[in-house]
């Protein structure tokens, strides 16, 4: 799996300055602490530009693991920053684009919320890059849901997957797509996604399943033939 560029220049910094507050209990920044704004639909929008550099950022503020989504704005928009603020850059202005969708299912026995964060970033090398995160929420249990606890213990739900998105790539690809074993079954490679009520949609950054000429992509599979194995 590629890493993105930015990821290999953020520097996280976890000194939190609320007196007499233990930093885990500590409230997640508003909109404002980033230097955003609210808009009528609750997404924040964070904007910032420079002859070096142009930013653009989005997201839910009533997404319910608010934590989570602004540790990853910020280390998103800071690691951006670092680079782009470098001796020597080139190329520039640099670009960071983060968009969010936000997804909703109501199958029971419980109600799901997710939302994908989409981000496009170019820091002068050969390509810029897009790349995928995603957050989905248990509404019943209150928890955040991953690719390890969505599916029931001892199913094979990705058996049922991995042809299911091999076909879809080669249709948006227009070529054959060989999706391994070793790649296809690899939970891993899912960990990215949304739940709707009729289907799971994957969606896997450039050059995480094809090479990078793709693209960035996302692949819906039906619940139909996986739902008895989602818990």
């Amino acid at each position: 799996m590629r890493i993105p560029t930015l990821a290999l220049a953020v520097v996280v910094t976890t000194t939190v300055a609320w007196s007499s507050v233990a930093p885990a209990s500590a409230a997640p920044a508003k909109c404002a602490d980033l230097s955003g704004v609210v808009d009528g639909a609750e997404m924040c929008h964070i904007q910032a530009s420079d002859p070096a550099y142009t930013l653009d950022v989005t997201y839910p503020v009533n997404y319910p693991e608010q934590q989570g989504v602004v540790d990853y704005i910020k280390q998103t928009r800071d690691g951006f920053l670092n680079v782009a603020k470098m001796p020597g850059a080139r190329d520039m202005p640099y670009q960071l684009d983060t968009v969010a969708t936000e997804y909703n299912s109501a199958v029971p026995p419980r109600g799901t919320q997710t939302v994908v964060f989409k981000t496009f970033q170019d820091v002068g090398g050969a390509h810029p890059q897009t790349f995928y995160k995603s957050f989905n929420w248990d509404q019943g249990l209150r928890k955040p849901i991953t690719i390890d606890n969505l599916f029931r213990e001892g199913t094979a739900p990705f058996q049922v997957i991995m042809p299911i998105v091999a076909s879809e790539l080669e249709k948006q690809s227009g070529q054959p797509v060989n999706l391994t074993p070793a790649m296809g079954l690899d939970p891993t490679r899912y960990q990215n996604f949304a739940i709707t009520n009729d289907a799971l949609i994957f969606f896997f950054s450039q050059g995480e399943v094809l090479p990078e000429a793709a693209g960035a992509l996302e692949v819906t599979v039906p619940r139909a033939p996986i739902d008895a194995m989602i818990t």
